[in-house]
């Protein structure tokens, strides 16, 4: 028996694939670039949610909206640190 990927199963495993990108990006590097971080996170929650748009699985899409919420507060605060607006992080 074969099961053959339709196009929003494709969309569904590149953003699975950005995800875990991301997760490798911030173990691998001392100190993660935000954008990089959270707009790869976004790009996947998004992929994700228009896979699981059609192929309904309601706790991985609830998933997807936190994981996506994170990335948007996170890059609000990236943009915040750039413009000034957020205050740097001291070192203990």
């Amino acid at each position: 028996m074969t099961t053959q990927i339709d196009i929003y199963s494709a969309i569904g495993f590149v953003g699975t694939a950005c995800i875990i990108g991301a997760y490798f990006y911030l173990t691998a590097v001392e100190k993660p670039n935000p954008w990089i971080l959270h707009g790869t996170n976004l790009a996947g929650a998004s992929l994700l949610t228009i896979s699981l748009v059609v192929h309904t699985n309601w706790p991985s899409l609830v998933l997807e909206g936190f994981w996506a919420a994170i990335a948007l507060w996170g890059l609000s605060k990236a943009l915040r640190k750039r413009s000034g607006t957020e205050p740097e992080e001291r070192e203990a």
